[in-house]
């Protein structure tokens, strides 16, 4: 199959026809991941009813933002078939507004890999003395925050395997290209609710034609070999190490613009690029192989 580029930003209303239908499959499509992260985690059933649950009150309650306190209850439980006393208790208990904030390690790793004064001349993250003036450890960490010491952000880079510090040199060194902690499952879980979260809330609000378009598109492709998998994999992180080391040093001029003018910074944005893979099932594999069987290759622009 040729590549296909799949953009949802664009959805148009016909979409509306089979509803049910197609929302039935793309819940199983999006369940079936998450089952078996709980699975693997032991997280039960009745767990993610109840969380599923809080999730219908409070995106219910969110609906009610301009209409009377009085009957909001029923009003929820209407809507989502929840029952009174359900949605009474879920609405004292949950905290709707709770936010994850990321870590601060996350953002000194993203300064220390984008800033130009912090690379070298091949443009990588410079080693650096772990005291003293810029360029130093030091002060990277005190122009990121002035509320957590240095050293605890290095003992945290060091503890999720991020960064090594030689005491012989005085010097800590960055030891990998990309912020995945090592052994550490909460943060791990923590960036993949982030992630997959804003994601879905992109392609949701897309869907639902909200005035507000985000970009939510895709390439796919099947017919591809585990060679041709490998060759693209390094390609598609060089076009990512692009796109990050441009987009960050953007942002961080345009906070402290935004800063300095007085304006109002009440709006947040996540860029993301994600890539997947997987052996096709042996009967897809095998119609593949007998289309192909005998057929010139096609190249389409």
């Amino acid at each position: 199959m040729m590549p296909f580029h799949k953009t949802t930003d664009t959805a148009s209303s016909d979409c509306s026809a089979g509803t049910d239908g197609v929302l039935a499959t793309m819940l199983g499509r999006l369940c079936a991941p998450l089952a078996r992260l709980c699975l693997a985690n032991g997280v039960t059933f009745a767990t993610v009813v109840e969380i599923l649950k809080c999730a219908f009150v409070r995106e219910a309650s969110k609906l009610q933002l301009n209409l009377p306190n009085q009957g909001a209850v029923s009003r929820i439980s209407t809507a989502t078939g929840i029952n009174r006393r359900e949605v009474t208790r879920l609405t004292k208990t949950y905290d709707y507004e709770r936010r994850i904030k990321p870590p601060i390690a996350t953002e000194l790793f993203a300064r220390w890999t984008t800033a130009p004064e912090l690379r070298d001349q091949s443009g990588d993250p410079c080693v650096l003395k772990r005291l003293g003036p810029a360029p130093s450890f030091e002060a990277l960490a005190h122009s990121i925050t002035r509320d957590v010491h240095p050293g605890s952000l290095l003992g945290e880079l060091i503890r999720l395997g991020i960064a090594h510090f030689d005491e012989e040199t005085d010097c800590v060194t960055l030891c990998r290209g990309g912020f995945v902690p090592s052994g550490d499952s909460m943060q791990l879980l923590g960036f993949l609710s982030a992630n997959v979260g804003d994601h879905l809330d992109a392609a949701v609000a897309n869907v639902l034609h909200d005035d507000c378009r985000h970009l939510e598109q895709a390439v796919f492709a099947d017919e591809l070999s585990t060679e041709s998998i490998e060759i693209l994999n390094p390609l598609i992180k060089a076009h990512w190490k692009s796109l990050h080391d441009d987009i960050i040093p953007t942002i961080t001029a345009l906070i402290e613009a935004d800063r300095l003018a007085g304006r109002s910074q009440d709006q947040r944005v996540r860029i993301g690029m994600y890539t997947f893979s997987e052996p096709t099932s042996n009967a897809e594999a095998a119609k593949l192989n007998q289309r192909n069987a005998g057929r010139k290759p096609t190249i389409k622009e």
